[in-house]
């Protein structure tokens, strides 16, 4: 009997080639400690150096995307351009970086799980025995993939969840093989939780430490300990972390809360935190570009307390089980006000407006009169639904500037047709598809295919072109921002399984509605609005969008149509 070999790893699971940097970024102690806004914040620090940089999120669950996962327990999905639902962490990486990702750049188990048992289903282990290497095998492979498609330098990869979680455990040992082989090409930061337990008011650094050491279990060591906590750490802190971690004592970063997330990148550089990465890295140092100082402008701007305030009612259902809820599932739509506010001039103070209160027999509309703009995000399902009809009707006949995304703007179309065309009944075909009036409904194609029971493909998620009429509220706000492309082609981001019904458009149109933005054929609505101004049929701002434009805001781009909103907003509080 052949006597069986040793299982070693094999030097061609992670590419010879030493050019490329990497960066693996672990939670300590618990989760929800910041690990995504410390990634974006380095990630922003290494891009202003000149260092091209690739940011992935790598997340443990074995959901395939994000899209299946429930806002109230995961927060917000974000899409890519390439369609793919993604965690609300690559919308962090978006908005600091200020450019777009692509799907390489991020991964979770059910993904990498499904690719290696298809590819065995399909003999692409030619009969080999398939176990977990080949696991931490395609890890490696697509991380290395990522940084080639990216054409980076620098890679900086975020693995979810914390220390110790059994999920965790083949992208750990990915990590560790990286090390392994380009020792001087990786290094590894811990986002550690230092409590400060409130009967004993002292800062505890040994959770820490234990952190660090389960770490080490690993086969892995923290070139860098990124030290949150609710204040700064001290000197003597840092230096029993330093020693109880073998780390330098430069080397224990101080991350206290602070009121913004855009204040990250300016205390690390403060701390000279990017110059450390690059020198373990072995890369040259360089000034830090003018960017940044745009990037500094910014962040103080957005907390700025002497901007005159602005009171904005974002219209949910999200918000049964904790006011934290709404920061998690409506986090990109939070982030573009902001944008926005500061671009204007003026601070956005954000209130939870729940739906449901205005589903009561005679509801009180009267904490509707605070706001000077009112916000209907995007959602799925019943519950809410017609206390946000009844709402969205108040602000058009009251003329508060309304915004509705996605699901805002089929509601929006909804109550037009219902309260200002009189067509009782008027519904989406999510809420009832016998409804007399189907205003929303799936498309054709899109019936045919539930019928042949072909559900994944009913979606519209990704990039896609609208074409704007000339003239239109729309089309002046992309106007003047630039963004308008050849013909009058824009470009935005969908998620989303219902339209307006063809067969409602003459009739909405002949009715007053703008349909100011279609697809190029024309055979879908991507915008409706009502003509600006204050006359009868007129809106100071009345606008939807099928797409989802909060997800190409960024903070030194701040989104066209949010910034439009914003204005109105602002010139109801003057007026």
């Amino acid at each position: 009997m052949k006597k069986p070999t040793k299982r070693s790893i094999s030097k061609k699971t992670v590419s010879q080639k030493r050019s490329h940097k990497y960066i693996f970024v672990i939670g300590g102690v618990m989760s929800g400690v910041g690990k995504g806004i410390a990634v974006s914040s380095i990630g922003t620090l290494l891009t202003a150096k000149g260092y091209k940089v690739n940011l992935v999120k790598v997340d443990p669950y074995l959901n395939v995307d994000a899209g299946t996962m429930h806002p109230t327990e995961h927060g917000e999905v974000f899409v890519l351009n390439s369609g793919l639902e993604t965690d609300q962490d690559m919308g962090n990486y978006e908005r600091f970086l200020g450019h777009d990702l692509a799907s390489d750049d991020y991964m979770t188990s059910g993904m990498i799980y499904k690719h290696v048992i298809e590819k065995e289903r399909s003999l692409g282990y030619a009969g080999k025995c398939v176990d977990a290497e080949q696991i931490r095998d395609e890890i490696v492979h697509r991380l290395e993939h990522a940084a080639k498609v990216n054409k980076s330098d620098i890679s900086i990869i975020e693995i979810g969840g914390t220390i110790g979680d059994y999920q965790n455990v083949m992208f750990m040992e990915a990590a560790r093989v990286f090390k392994m082989y380009h020792p001087a090409d990786v290094a590894f930061m811990m986002v550690s939780y230092l409590p400060t337990p409130g009967n004993l008011g002292e800062m505890k650094s040994k959770p820490t430490q234990n952190a660090a050491r389960q770490l080490a279990s690993y086969g892995i060591n923290a070139d860098f300990i990124i030290a949150r906590a609710s204040s700064p750490i001290d000197k003597k802190r840092k230096e029993k972390i330093a020693s109880a971690c073998s780390i330098s004592v430069e080397r224990v970063i101080s991350a206290p809360d602070i009121k913004s997330i855009y204040d990250v990148p300016v205390n690390f550089e403060k701390d000279y935190l990017a110059e450390q990465v690059l020198e373990v890295l072995s890369l040259p140092k360089t000034r830090t570009d003018k960017s940044f100082k745009a990037w500094i402008k910014m962040a103080k701007g957005i907390k700025n307390h002497l901007h005159k305030e602005i009171h904005i009612g974002v219209v949910g259902k999200y918000f049964n089980t904790g006011d934290f809820i709404l920061s998690d599932a409506y986090l990109s739509v939070l982030e573009a006000i902001k944008f926005s506010a500061y671009a204007v001039g003026v601070k956005a103070v954000i209130h939870t407006v729940n739906s449901r209160d205005f589903e009561v027999k005679n509801p009180d509309y009267s904490s509707l009169g605070q706001y000077t703009g009112i916000i209907v995000p995007g959602g799925f399902g019943e519950t809410g639904i017609e206390g946000k009809l009844n709402v969205i009707r108040y602000a058009r006949e009251k003329k508060i500037p309304y915004f509705g995304l996605c699901y805002g703007m089929q509601l929006m179309t909804i109550e037009y047709a219902r309260n200002a065309l009189g067509l009782d009944g008027a519904q989406t075909a999510e809420i009832n598809p016998k409804a007399p009036h189907l205003i929303i409904d799936f498309m054709p194609d899109q019936k045919k295919k539930i019928a042949e029971g072909k559900y994944g493909g009913t979606m519209r998620l990704g990039l896609y072109p609208t074409k704007l009429s000339t003239g239109t509220v729309s089309y002046l706000a992309y106007e003047k921002s630039g963004r308008l492309g050849h013909s009058n082609i824009i470009q935005e981001r969908h998620r989303h399984r219902y339209e307006v019904n063809p067969k409602y458009v003459e009739r909405l149109e002949k009715g007053g509605l703008v349909f100011s933005g279609k697809s190029p054929d024309g055979s879908l609505m991507e915008i409706a609005e009502l003509p600006h101004g204050t006359g009868l049929g007129q809106h100071p701002f009345f606008l939807g969008t099928q797409f989802h434009p909060e997800f190409l805001a960024r903070p030194l781009s701040p989104h066209p149509l949010f910034t439009a909103f914003m204005k109105a907003a602002k010139n109801r509080s003057i007026s």
